[in-house]
């Protein structure tokens, strides 16, 4: 089947009035031109961008997904439409007719006489991910991103607006954030430049307010995590899995979908099995991280709000020495953050002075192992560690190596790969001193 173009219509920009002319797709199908696929999900079909004021407005018009390789047939009419209902089915029965002559003789061809129908545009889209194995919560995560995507470049024409949404929303703007960032970029088809040149904009204009703060997933990690995941022995996952969480994010399972695509059209039906046999283990281990890690930073929000309520949050503090730990540690540091990006240096000092005093209960509770290993670790440069290892040989023993190795496997499935080697560097010098 030749590739379906846009059909051009003119339009009226609804912010300024201006007109112009833009492009309408009422038929995607994906087995001829997967491109399209990126551009949907990245909210970039039928998406129309006034080149006078850059508003962007969504075009009301019927859709129709097709993609024959997972017997996809999905159809999405706006309810703002006002097309009468057997005006619907003669345009849908006018589509699957053209999918149905457009198939191989042998191709399926039932999934074209019941297609699934779609009161919005993401219930639909949130059928075509979860057709490539991303779970809801993943899908949750998608939206809240592509949600902020859409705040933050309809307020491009606000700057002090724009500032104000930025510095709100900077918490989730992480790594994974501008990779998707990026692929909406990059998915934005070619007969709209107008919006990729608003989303180029964003991001230009995010990294003048944030700079080197902000960064990019590396792609040969993301490469290499594929790879591992896909050939690590079974009961091997588990630890891997924690120790590439943070590579673990809606752009990964794409890219695990497009190896079990690839597999599954170079007939290779048991590599393709395989991989979607280890990509559902993968979510429900990741899921399970994301819980247990949901959990330690709810209990570390709800101890700062509780010592935040009190008349002498220190006080507070001292009094639930059991309840501070890391995640407390972590949470402090966000809220600190945020108050200095507010100017507010009251609370600024007030989180600081908290921050000081759960590191102290913290290390209370360390062994003197522990304290050593802390200190260590707080050096400026790994050869100010070793200084430090060479004039205090009497704390090296071998209690301490085996630390040093059990604290680096925590690391390690904690995702912390720096951490993890740099606990292992110092446990292989320990042992050269000791033996």
């Amino acid at each position: 089947m030749p590739p379906v173009a846009p059909q051009p219509v003119q339009i009226t920009c609804p912010a300024c009035n201006t007109s112009f002319r833009t492009g309408i797709y009422t038929l995607i199908d994906v087995t001829e031109q997967p491109e399209l696929k990126r551009a949907l999900l990245a909210g970039q079909i039928n998406v129309a961008v006034c080149p006078n004021c850059q508003s962007a407005s969504m075009l009301a018009a019927p859709l129709i997904y097709h993609d024959a390789v997972k017997q996809l047939c999905l159809i999405y009419f706006p309810q703002e439409l006002t097309n009468r209902p057997e005006e619907q089915e003669q345009f849908v029965g006018e589509a699957t007719g053209f999918l149905m002559r457009s198939l191989p003789n042998d191709a399926p061809r039932s999934h074209l006489l019941a297609p699934r129908r779609f009161l919005t545009l993401p219930s639909m889209m949130d059928a075509i991910l979860e057709a490539d194995g991303i779970s809801r919560e993943m899908l949750e995560h998608q939206r809240a991103q592509i949600d902020l995507i859409s705040e933050l470049a309809s307020a491009l024409g606000e700057p002090s607006h724009f500032t104000k949404v930025a510095q709100e929303r900077r918490a989730m703007m992480t790594p994974e954030f501008f990779a998707t960032l990026a692929a909406f970029i990059e998915a934005t088809p070619p007969d709209q430049q107008d919006t990729r040149t608003l989303l180029i904009q964003l991001h230009e204009r995010l990294m003048e307010l944030f700079g080197a703060e902000l960064g990019a997933p590396d792609e040969a990690e993301i490469k290499e995590a594929l790879e591992r995941l896909a050939d690590v022995a079974d009961d091997e996952l588990a630890m891997a899995v924690a120790e590439l969480r943070g590579l673990i994010d809606y752009s990964f399972f794409q890219q695990w979908t497009a190896q079990i695509e690839a597999a599954t059209a170079a007939g290779d039906s048991a590599r393709a099995e395989a991989l979607t046999a280890r990509r559902t283990r993968i979510v429900e281990m990741v899921e399970e991280l994301d819980r247990e890690a949901q959990a330690m930073f709810e209990a570390g929000s709800q101890l700062l709000e509780e010592v935040l309520g009190t008349p002498d949050p220190l006080a507070a503090l001292r009094e639930r020495t059991e309840q501070v730990d890391e995640a407390f540690i972590m949470v402090l540091s966000a809220n600190a953050a945020a108050a200095q990006r507010a100017e507010n240096e009251t609370m600024l000092a007030l989180f600081n002075q908290l921050g000081e005093a759960a590191m102290t209960i913290i290390q209370d509770r360390m062994t003197p192992e522990e304290r050593f290993i802390n200190e260590l670790l707080m050096a400026d440069t790994p050869q100010d560690a070793t200084r430090m290892l060479r004039t205090s040989v009497a704390k090296i023993t071998p209690e301490l190596i085996k630390r040093l190795n059990e604290l680096a496997d925590q690391e390690q499935q904690r995702a912390n790969k720096p951490t993890a080697e740099r606990l292992r560097q110092l446990a292989r010098e320990c042992g050269a001193m000791l033996f």
